[in-house]
């Protein structure tokens, strides 16, 4: 079955198409990721993450696009995102290191606790368009442009929706800044 007919079944929520695209997609898109994240359980890790969005994201995909192009990108996208993750938290250890061997003051559980409350509810007080889209950016470590294919949606309304987050989220967080 070609590639396009296989996309239109999926997008129709034919798991046996799907389950197709996986078995004959699955192993390129672990070898792809391993040549970019050097590490065997990551690449799987990257490949199966596409895969899940590739079946949660099918209604919103465009008709007639290149499924290997498509799964291609996507993996290449993730990989890349798990490279610089990986990046950023390598150069976090020292620091992270560095504050186990202070000692922790007696009020800083309870801080900690008020903190990731007050978060929670400023993240619930958000519109819930406004909040999915902060979320799949912070949480989900996904680009603007990513996200807005994703929702469909324009970048530039993606752009707008992530500055409100953003200001609201350092309006009612400001007592802890």
């Amino acid at each position: 079955m070609e590639d396009a007919e296989l996309l239109r079944r999926v997008q129709a929520g034919d798991e046996h198409a799907y389950d197709a695209v996986f078995r004959s997609w699955y192993p390129v898109l672990v070898r792809v990721a391993a040549a970019l994240v050097r590490d065997d359980d990551a690449a799987e890790e990257v490949a199966q993450e596409v895969m899940v969005r590739f079946w949660q994201r099918r209604q919103a995909m465009e008709a007639g696009i290149p499924l290997k192009a498509y799964l291609l990108r996507a993996v290449r996208n993730r990989a890349l995102n798990t490279l610089r993750n990986t990046r950023v938290r390598r150069a976090a250890e020292p620091d992270v290191e560095a504050g186990y061997h202070e000692p922790m003051r007696a009020d800083e559980p309870v801080a900690a606790s008020e903190l990731g409350d007050a978060v929670k509810a400023a993240l619930r007080d958000l519109p819930p368009r406004c909040r999915e889209i902060f979320e799949l950016s912070r949480f989900g470590g996904l680009k603007y442009s990513e996200i807005a294919e994703s929702l469909g949606i324009a970048e530039k309304t993606v752009e707008a929706q992530m500055g409100k987050a953003l200001k609201t989220l350092r309006h009612r967080l400001a007592d802890w800044l």
